[in-house]
């Protein structure tokens, strides 16, 4: 398989009796559950594709029914799985729009041009997204917002920002 592969929650629990999943997404707002595809699921190194059979929002949550995943016992194997799916699943985007997983890599660079690190990875907070930013000596954490991020240039793999005045002191 080519297609790169989309994390977008990960399996908390078991719901019912039935081989229901719970997921925490890792956008509570995503639509990649609406609609029957493959979802992958992987834990402890071992990946598996199934069919999405239904789900629905639950409580700040989601719960989803996988195919030929129908009892208890069959769902508990998968607690603690991230679930993905293709790329090409993902809704199409306006121009100048982007995901949040896609600038994982990208370096960023505050308005003078210093470097302050390569982001990570992003993490979902009731507050908002952040980008974790690995720097030469500290994790900064940095608000994925228009009032901070000035640019995203995925063709030469840079960020700059505009940190407000003690942001990269935490």
């Amino acid at each position: 398989m080519s297609e790169r592969l989309v994390p977008i929650g990960e399996i908390v629990t078991t719901h019912g009796l039935d081989g229901w999943l719970k997921i925490n997404p890792f956008n509570p707002e995503t639509t990649a559950l609406a609609s029957a595809q493959a979802m992958f699921l992987e834990k402890e190194g071992r990946r598996s594709v199934y069919g999405l059979e239904s789900s629905k929002p639950f409580r700040g949550q989601f719960l989803v029914k996988l195919r030929d995943v129908n009892t208890i016992t069959a769902a508990e194997k998968w607690v603690g799985a991230t679930l993905s799916i293709e790329e090409k699943a993902l809704d199409a985007l306006q121009p100048g729009e982007y995901y949040q997983y896609q600038a994982i890599g990208l370096e960023v660079f505050d308005l003078n041009g210093h470097s302050i690190g390569v982001i990570t990875r992003t993490w979902s907070t009731p507050g908002g997204e952040l980008y974790v930013v690995q720097g030469t000596t500290k994790e900064h954490l940095i608000p994925a917002v228009k009032d901070i991020v000035e640019k995203v240039d995925f063709a030469s793999g840079k960020m700059i920002i505009n940190p407000p005045e003690g942001l990269l002191d935490l």
